[in-house]
C-alpha cells in the first residue's frame, strides 16, 4: 500500500520559536489519522506543512508520493484539500454556496466573474461534493446567511470539490452545538467509509470528536509527537493525562471516545 504523507525529522522553526521539533510520522493511503493536543502544541502547523504552505526548517516531507524539494509544490497542491475557518475572510460572503463550490473545483477562492456554474466547474462533482457533506439543499443559499454547522459542510465540500487524494481536517466541530457536531460527525464517519475516498487527516483537542472510522492517533505535545499508533493503544489515560498536562480518564464506547477530569 502506497503511503499519503511521510514526515522523518521535520521542524519547523520561525521567529526564534519551535514550532515543530523532529517529527516522524506517516500514513498509508486510506490510513485515516487524528492529531491531537493542547493549544500551542504544532498540530496547525503540521497540517500546513501537510498542506503544502509551509516547507520545513529541517528533515524531509514526502505527501502522495511527491518529496518536497523536488516537485513543483503547486501541482501537488491542488491534490490535497484544507479545511480551515481561516480562509473564510478571503471567500465571498454574498456568493451562492454552489457558486463557491464550483470555484473551489477551479482551485478559485471566489466565483469568477462572467461564468455560470456549469462553466465554473462540472455541475455533477459540485452537487457530489455537497451531497456527500449533506448540504446539497444549501446550494442556492447565500455563504453569509449560514448558521456555523451549515458553513463549516460548505468548508468541506469545497475541499472535496477537486476530489483531492488527502483530507486536511483542521478542528472542523469547533463552534458545533451538540446536535450540529453528532450531525456532521455522521457525515463524515460516512465519507471516511468511501472506498475510493481522500485520506483524511483531522486535528482536534478532544476525544468526542473523533468519528469511529478513524483508527489512528498521534498525540503532539510543544511540537513532538508523544504517541502515534491505533487508536485503542494510543488513546489511554496514562498518554492523554502526559499530553495535556492534567490527569484524565480515558473511555470507549462504541468505537467512540471521551475524556474527563480524574
Amino acid at each position: 500500500m502506497s503511503r499519503a504523507f511521510a514526515l522523518a525529522g521535520v521542524g519547523v522553526v520561525t521567529g526564534g520559536a519551535t514550532l515543530l521539533d523532529g517529527v516522524d510520522l506517516a500514513a498509508e493511503t486510506g490510513g485515516h489519522l487524528a492529531v491531537l493536543g493542547p493549544n500551542g502544541a504544532g498540530k496547525t502547523t503540521l497540517l500546513r506543512v501537510l498542506s503544502t504552505y509551509r516547507f520545513p526548517s529541517s528533515g524531509t516531507v514526502e505527501v502522495l508520493g511527491a518529496r518536497f524539494g523536488r516537485v513543483d509544490l503547486r501541482t501537488l497542491r491542488a491534490r490535497v484539500g484544507l479545511v480551515s475557518v481561516g480562509l473564510d475572510p478571503l471567500l465571498h460572503g454574498g456568493a451562492a454556496v454552489g457558486q463557491l463550490v464550483a470555484a473551489a473545483r477551479l482551485g478559485a477562492l471566489r466565483p469568477l466573474r462572467g461564468r455560470d456554474l456549469d462553466t465554473q466547474g462540472d455541475d455533477g462533482a459540485v452537487t457530489r461534493a455537497l451531497e456527500r457533506v449533506g448540504a446539497a439543499h444549501l446550494s442556492e443559499r447565500r455563504l453569509d446567511t449560514l448558521s456555523q454547522g451549515e458553513r463549516q459542510r460548505v468548508r468541506i465540500a469545497r475541499a472535496l470539490a477537486p476530489d483531492p487524494e488527502l483530507l486536511l481536517l483542521d478542528e472542523p466541530f469547533a463552534g458545533l452545538d451538540l446536535g450540529g457536531r453528532e450531525s456532521l460527525l455522521a457525515d463524515l464517519d460516512a465519507l471516511l467509509a468511501e472506498p475510493d475516498g481522500p485520506t483524511v487527516v483531522l486535528v482536534t483537542h478532544h476525544l468526542e470528536e473523533l468519528p469511529p472510522g478513524i483508527r489512528r492517533v498521534a498525540l503532539l505535545r510543544g511540537g513532538r509527537v508523544v504517541a502515534s499508533g491505533a487508536s485503542g493503544q494510543v488513546l489511554t489515560s496514562q498518554r492523554l493525562s502526559a499530553t495535556f498536562g492534567l490527569e484524565v480518564v480515558v473511555e470507549e464506547r462504541d468505537g467512540r471516545f471521551a475524556a474527563r477530569g480524574a
